[in-house]
């Protein structure tokens, strides 16, 4: 029962792939994870690499695969956008060895910045583009797209979104066995070092292979009913695919509408375009999470789907969306579905012994009326904690806090400005952010949330673990070094559970910045959840609630630890032992001294 982004991996694995990087990202962290699993059990010699960022995967692997070996880099569909740099030249360079660009798309979104559709990426790339409806097709367009992309010499997008990711199906599983390659690179400037006058005729060959496949056999729409052709027709991709074949089947319309399923989305085949323009009167595609097909089959009378608002235009489509557009479609009753309605249940909060919230209930103590810029991470949530007042993309805390100070740098009552920012983040995003904030003198603090892993994503590790994919020992950067080499004079580090101590460092270290420059402060605790880490943390304290405690719920909504419950009948709060990891910072927030260690 391999899970959609396993399904990928093995796909990958059993056609050759010889290098794999990724920076890890919901829905497609999984994937690499997984070829890192598989190169173990078959004891494979390929490369398997997190990278910094999704712009340094793509380009590590893309220079393998211009060797003439097979490879890959896989991300989410916000890490497209940074590696959007390299995909636009790439495509007009082509490729020799087979490469697979997967971006994993989160219509929902369920953890995501945007909803965006990697399509339309590459459709501005001009790559091609295949939508798989589940795990075993995604694994067979692994196949699909190493063909392909040698067959045109050009880089292949393999497009899941989350249900296909996240979802699990029966696979059957074989050993892995694949004829080793050579790397062999030729060297060829005009192409592969191209100037401006190149790249024109690069460009001109890039529209001649797209013309070409759009027409490519393999990856031509299935006719999913194939015989009689219908007046109406349904034109679906990806997981919307999978839906309607049980929906129409369920409601009994293989014999009333044509049902075309399509594999490439992008180039869309030429002869489908023209073919069911020709056949069908009406026609409504259902595709996540724009419309790519409907957009270029270009009949705003005849084809109905997002673009036209017969489709929604926000949100994925979920089976009992798909049922509704095609009974209305089908001029069906449209089934009333009643689904309860949610129950409240608790909002998301950082885990329970957090080092982050100790550091966001620090900070608030430190600059009461500051403005808090933060980024992408576990620690969006200090939202919860009246700590984040922005977070826009990875790397942004700084450049937004830049910003805010050149906003207010010439009023006479500046607010303190705090950024925060994970180390995994800092690596990706942060460190061209902090350059130029030393050049221009920004006064700010930046707090380099340090918990030592890539935590949100499933504890992959960062540049500074020292460990790889496969457990390898790798050389460690050190964060520290990291922050003077930029310029910052002020840089301390400091443990976020020992309170006492941390709260006058990060005073300390906004008045330094509120006169003198940028600050930066690393507050440094392995996360609770990463068991490489177990060893790094200190002994668990037993704390209880003694009868000084009134209720007065500071605690509770100040630092909201999910293992403090407040009993409004009682006037009191207990604590949860069985939530509670013995962090102790409680102790330290209660301002009646109410929590105390027990000895």
């Amino acid at each position: 029962m391999l899970l959609g982004n396993e399904a990928m991996a093995l796909g990958l694995l059993e056609n050759g792939c010889s290098v794999a990087t990724s920076y890890p990202g919901t829905p497609a962290s999984e994937i690499l994870a997984s070829a890192a699993s598989l190169k173990k059990i078959h004891g494979l010699s390929m490369h398997v690499q997190w990278a910094v960022n999704e712009k340094i995967a793509f380009e590590i692997a893309y220079a393998a695969a211009i060797t003439g070996l097979r490879t890959a880099v896989s991300m989410k569909q916000v890490g497209l956008n940074v590696a959007s740099d390299p995909l636009m030249s790439a495509a007009y360079m082509g490729t020799k060895g087979g490469f697979i660009l997967i971006s994993a798309d989160d219509p929902g979104p369920h953890s995501s910045q945007t909803e965006q559709d990697s399509r339309l990426m590459a459709v501005m790339a001009k790559i091609p583009v295949l939508d798989p409806d589940s795990p075993s097709q995604a694994r067979y367009m692994a196949a699909l797209g190493y063909e392909m992309s040698e067959a045109f010499e050009i880089p292949v997008m393999i497009r899941p979104t989350t249900r296909v990711c996240h979802s699990r199906q029966d696979i059957a599983v074989g050993p892995i066995s694949v004829e080793p390659r050579t790397a062999d690179f030729e060297r060829n400037p005009v192409r592969w070092a191209a100037t401006p006058k190149f790249r024109h005729q690069l460009h001109r060959q890039l529209e001649e292979k797209l013309d070409a496949m759009s027409r490519y056999a393999k990856t031509a729409p299935v006719w999913l009913n194939s015989g009689k052709r219908f007046s109406r027709a349904l034109v679906v991709s990806g997981v919307a695919a999978a839906h309607t074949r049980e929906i129409v089947e369920e409601m009994g319309l293989w014999g009333t509408i044509s049902v075309y399923q399509v594999l490439q989305p992008f180039p869309l085949h030429a002869d489908f375009i023209s073919e069911l323009l020709s056949n069908h009167d009406d026609i409504l595609v259902i595709e996540e999470s724009t419309g790519v097909i409907e957009m270029q089959l270009a009949d705003r009378y005849r084809v109905k789907g997002r673009n036209s608002r017969d489709v929604p235009r926000v949100g994925e489509l979920l089976p009992e969306d798909v049922e509704r557009l095609i009974s209305e479609f089908a001029d069906l009753p449209v089934k009333t579905v009643s689904i309860p309605a949610p129950s409240p249940g608790r909002r998301p909060t950082l885990c329970a012994g957090c080092p982050h919230r100790a550091s966001f209930y620090a900070i608030k103590r430190a600059a009461r009326k500051g403005i808090y810029t933060s980024d992408i991470g576990c620690y969006t949530l200090g939202l919860n904690l009246g700590v984040v007042d922005t977070v826009l993309c990875m790397g942004a805390a700084i450049s937004q806090a830049a910003g805010f100070y050149h906003a207010y740098r010439d009023m006479e009552n500046r607010p303190d400005i705090v950024a925060t920012m994970g180390d995994s983040t800092f690596f990706h995003a942060g460190i061209p952010a902090l350059i130029d904030a030393v050049v221009q003198q920004v006064r700010f603090l930046l707090v380099i949330l340090d918990n030592r892993t890539t935590a949100m994503t499933g504890s992959q590790p960062t540049p500074s673990t020292g460990v790889g994919v496969c457990g390898e020992t790798l050389n460690s950067v050190d964060i520290e070094a990291v922050v003077r080499a930029c310029g910052v004079q002020y840089c301390e580090t400091g443990n976020p559970y020992q309170l006492k101590a941390f709260i006058p460092l990060l005073k300390e270290a906004v008045a330094y910045s509120r006169d003198s420059g940028p600050a930066v402060v690393i507050s440094r605790y392995p996360c609770i959840l990463d068991r490489r880490s177990r060893n790094e943390r200190t002994p668990g304290i037993s704390v209880a609630v003694n009868d000084r405690c009134d209720g007065c719920a500071h605690c509770v909504e100040q630092f909201e630890c999910p293992a403090l419950i407040l009993d409004t009948t009682a006037h009191r709060v207990d604590i949860d032992p069985m939530v509670c990891v013995g962090c102790g910072v409680c102790i330290h927030v209660c301002p009646k001294g109410a929590i105390e260690e027990v000895k």
